[in-house]
């Protein structure tokens, strides 16, 4: 049942109590803000389209709190409208054995995506919304900003996909409260909102944000808008309805204290029951249940390997190209099958795939940030995101994005290119050395190297299959097709990938490489020549780098002299897993020298920086040569 916007003014009142209560009990939090906001909060909720008693409803509305620190006036209008227990909400605020975190928390009914990090939220709406018109759904998208984050250049990014992908079914909700932690957000750094918004070509309204008269009639202009999307600017008061908050940047993120909150609930003519809730408190576990999280499942169709042949010489940038093109046809009228490009389409080789699946090919321009927080949210609402990017771009530029949808537990596919030196000769800028470094910070995304253009394919459709965060690493380089040691091809028709298995390419008993990507040919092709002179070597491919089980390989490293040769900081790279492996397994190698850069590059071809470096098939050669005599 709606509420009467009498009944809506009533609740606030109510709600703000309920907000200095929790944030007082958790001795922590942001008040001052969520008071500010309360108002639209409730105003959203009790027009949306939810539906408490199901709230992950596929058709539901979606509704993005980007100041996340607001968490108190959210998690406080979602229990008032029926979501949650308000009981626990008061008590369990911050408590590390709820649910009911410092920012607001993805996976609590009515809350769509994890935020804090502020100027991701915008993105993330964008993502959804646009979900809703690939896949034909009439669900709208709210999303709540504030005055201090909109000086952050994402949303300004944000600003723009919104008008170009003319998303009307998304509503911006702005807290205009003019107070952030430092003082006025004017004079912190000045930002003309309005003007910003209809510069970028947005549908712009200017309202009193405790006004529920205001707010209403402007979300009605809002829902029915045909073109472009909608932003509400609404003037508001920090910490409105207790006087000694209001207008007060000291209580952006500080709880009140016992006797100021008995003072601020006589203001509001509110019972001060605050000692059943300290009370609740103490009774509360330090263990709590796992949120679950309500990504849609996709059946996808993955269809029949391509297996190139002996002899070709082919990118893995160009295989995935043909992967995700056919994965796309595929599954064309099943769901949505969306490639998210930040103008690299000829580089990432996304042209095969616009040319099947034009309506999945999204540019997002020159903006990675927003491309990156935009592919995550989309993957979550029922689309088969792929997000393609050079790795410097993709992984190094926008590792907080990529770190909230890690938290966020998306499902998405990110194929990173031009990873190594491959790229030589656009220099240290653009020679991504770090990915493996990068995503070990992550705990719900895997990585996958894969060693040659057979096994790409059929990594691209492992990870199209498979739930969850995925990154695939791929130089720019053509590398030839790997052979096993009757000249046959290696990742051939019975071959499946399988995360965490690694990958003998070659058997030997002097010495054993471990190595990964685009520099595994070196590696086979060096252990070829060295065969002819009568020194056999072990190849062992490593395609998942961050997690594989040395112990089945045990023979090839107990008492062996072993090197890891890989296009990456030595330091972050192969070499500090198998290192790791090694010791937690009581594996002692004879010998154990890593073998990759310690340095930026220069420019120059890859072949130059190999030489130069030692990595290249002669040098390599010597090397293992030098060890085997001196060892």
């Amino acid at each position: 049942m709606k509420k009467s916007l009498a009944e809506l003014k009533e609740l606030a009142r109510v709600a703000r109590g309920d907000i200095l209560k929790m944030t007082t009990v958790a001795d922590s939090g942001h008040p001052g803000g969520s008071m500010s906001s309360i108002d639209m909060y409730l105003s959203v909720l009790n027009r949306a389209n939810l539906f408490p008693e199901n709230p992950f409803d596929p058709n539901r509305d979606r509704i993005i709190v980007s100041h996340g620190h607001t968490s108190p006036g959210y998690y406080v209008a979602l229990a008032r409208m029926g979501f949650l227990n308000i009981d626990e909400v008061i008590s369990g605020f911050r408590h590390v054995g709820t649910i009911y975190e410092g920012h607001v928390t993805r996976g609590i009914p009515g809350v769509e995506w994890s935020t804090g990090n502020l100027g991701q939220g915008l993105s993330a709406g964008v993502g959804m919304a646009l979900a809703a018109k690939l896949s034909n759904k009439d669900y709208r998208v709210y999303v709540f900003s504030s005055d201090g984050e909109s000086a952050k250049g994402q949303i300004a990014e944000a600003r723009r996909t919104a008008r170009k992908e003319n998303l009307n079914n998304l509503i911006v909700l702005l807290d205009y409260n003019d107070i952030q932690i430092s003082g006025r957000a004017r004079d912190i750094l000045y930002v003309d909102i309005a003007a910003e918004y209809r510069a970028a070509g947005w549908n712009v309204l200017e309202i009193d944000g405790h006004d529920f008269k205001q707010i209403n009639n402007a979300l009605e202009v809002a829902e029915n808008q045909k073109i472009g999307p909608t932003v509400i600017v609404a003037k508001t008061i920090i910490g409105k309805g207790v006087s000694f908050m209001e207008n007060t940047p000291t209580y952006h993120g500080k709880a009140l204290t016992l006797e100021e909150l008995d003072k601020a609930l006589k203001e509001l003519e509110l019972e001060n029951d605050i000692q059943k809730y300290i009370e609740k408190r103490k009774q509360l576990p330090l263990k709590r249940e796992e949120i679950k999280y309500s990504n849609i499942e996709l059946d996808v169709e993955i269809g029949k390997a391509k297996i190139y042949k002996k002899g070709e010489k082919v990118a893995n940038r160009n295989a995935f190209g043909n992967a995700i093109a056919d994965i796309a046809v595929l599954n064309k009228d099943k769901f949505p099958v969306v490639a998210v490009d930040c103008d690299l389409k000829p580089s990432v080789k996304l042209e095969k795939f616009e040319k099947v699946n034009p309506e999945g090919y999204i540019q997002i321009g020159i903006e990675e940030h927003n491309a990156a927080t935009i592919a995550g949210a989309l993957s979550i609402s029922g689309v088969l995101t792929f997000f393609a990017d050079f790795g410097v771009f993709g992984l190094d530029e926008v590792f907080n994005q990529q770190r909230l949808n890690d938290i966020n537990k998306t499902n998405l596919k990110t194929v990173v290119t031009h990873c190594g030196t491959d790229v030589g000769e656009d220099g240290k800028t653009h020679h991504e050395v770090n990915y493996i470094g990068v995503v070990r910070n992550f705990y719900n995304t895997k990585l996958i190297v894969p060693c040659d253009a057979n096994q790409t394919d059929k990594v691209v459709r492992y990870a199209a299959k498979t739930p969850g965060n995925i990154v695939i690493a791929a130089g720019r380089s053509n590398l030839p097709i790997l052979l096993d040691e009757d000249g046959e091809i290696f990742y051939g028709e019975n071959y499946e990938f399988k995360y965490g298995e690694v990958d003998l390419l070659r058997r030997g008993e002097d010495l054993t490489i471990f190595t990964y990507g685009s520099f595994t040919h070196i590696a086979v092709e060096a252990s070829e020549v060295l065969r002819e002179e009568g020194i056999k070597i072990s190849i062992i491919a490593v395609p998942t780098p961050l997690f594989f089980d040395i112990t089945k390989f045990r023979e090839y490293v107990e008492g062996k002299i072993v090197l890891t040769l890989e296009d990456h900081n030595v330091e972050s790279g192969l070499a500090n897993e198998l290192s790791k492996s090694i010791v937690k397994n009581s594996i002692y190698p004879k010998y154990f020298e890593p073998l990759g850069l310690k340095d930026y590059a220069p420019s120059g071809t890859n072949k130059d920086i190999q030489r130069l470096y030692g990595f290249d098939i002669d040098s390599l050669i010597k090397k293992i040569k030098g060890l085997i005599i001196k060892k």
